[in-house]
């Protein structure tokens, strides 16, 4: 058995043990390690080689605690899979930054390193496609780029839009006229504006025409200038919604793609629009493609573990 002793602030106990000790338990299990706190100092009792991954997660935490954030069951977890790739470097490459405040106070901020690489990308292309799993924060991370340029004046419009596409149920079927029955897909994108300008705020936005929700077929021969678009949900167009879409662009305009190849709710036989661009524009300049994985998931543990179990499956079945 060995024994590594890390010395730290007892002032920032609470944190980094997180509620019950959770933060440690989860080290604990991951690296078959015992942890003892003893005054200023913490002993990690394991193996040489567990002892030294655990001992180096802990560092991670103490580094994430430094820059003025609490560590979350995410945090925790995602400093592991950066230790067990050895690139713990990379924890100090993280954003302190936020991208900008939501409505109640809160800093929104990257998670992971493919998530400022996305944020990164959109602020520095013209048309930035981000391609992942749920819950990766593609289109959340997206709204609130679209919103900080905003504030910022860099655009006049924020323009959010995604198709109608059923996953499973039928429109017709759904009470109202066209707008009702349209702004249950729109959901996920109101979510994120009323928390990151606020239900009145938004609403005030909304009359003014300075944002805009609605469904890809109302962006049809429209040339969109001076705005910061968003198309959710990407993999339900077909080609042609995307070419569409894309030769909306307008000048001082941004737009970001957002979508999950794995969730294509198109009727048999047809092709998704994300998949054939991610082929087509993949060597042109001012557009970059972003590409999630399940370490960038922001969810319950458990999404990453249905991700992994899905992933699994289809590759079995494929094979």
């Amino acid at each position: 058995m060995a024994e590594k002793i890390i010395s730290f602030d007892t002032a920032n106990q609470p944190v980094l043990f997180g509620a019950f000790d959770r933060n440690i338990k989860i080290i604990e299990n991951e690296y078959s390690v015992s942890v003892v706190s003893r005054g200023d100092e913490l002993k990690i009792i394991g193996g040489e080689a567990q002892a030294e991954a655990a001992a180096k997660a802990i560092f991670g935490l103490i580094e994430i605690i430094d820059r003025g954030e609490t560590p979350t069951d995410q945090n925790v977890r995602y400093v592991i899979s950066l230790v067990n790739e050895g690139n713990e470097g990379k924890i100090k490459s993280l954003p302190a930054e936020a991208i900008c405040v939501s409505s109640a106070g809160k800093p929104i901020k990257p998670k992971t390193i493919g998530q400022k690489k996305y944020c990164e990308a959109i602020d520095k292309n013209t048309i930035t496609i981000g391609v992942g799993p749920a819950g990766t924060g593609k289109t959340y991370l997206a709204v609130a780029m679209a919103v900080s340029a905003f504030r910022a004046k860099q655009v006049g419009r924020i323009i959010l839009t995604r198709p109608a596409v059923e996953a499973g149920e039928k429109l017709g079927f759904l009470p109202g006229d066209l707008q009702s029955k349209v702004d249950p897909y729109l959901r996920p994108l109101y979510d994120a504006l009323f928390e990151m300008l606020g239900a009145d705020a938004f609403q005030r936005c909304q009359e003014r025409g300075v944002i805009e929700v609605a469904p890809l077929a109302y962006m049809r021969g429209r040339t969109l200038d001076d705005s910061f678009i968003i198309l959710d949900e990407a993999q339900n167009t077909t080609p042609q919604q995307m070419k569409m879409f894309l030769t909306r662009l307008g000048f001082n305009s941004k737009m970001v793609v957002t979508g999950d190849i794995t969730q294509i709710d198109l009727p048999d036989g047809k092709k998704s629009g994300l998949k054939t661009v991610m082929k087509i524009l993949k060597n042109i300049d001012d557009i970059e493609i972003c590409k999630f994985s399940q370490k960038d998931v922001i969810r319950h543990k458990l999404v990453q573990d249905i991700i992994n179990a899905y992933e699994k499956y289809e590759t079995e079945v494929r094979r």
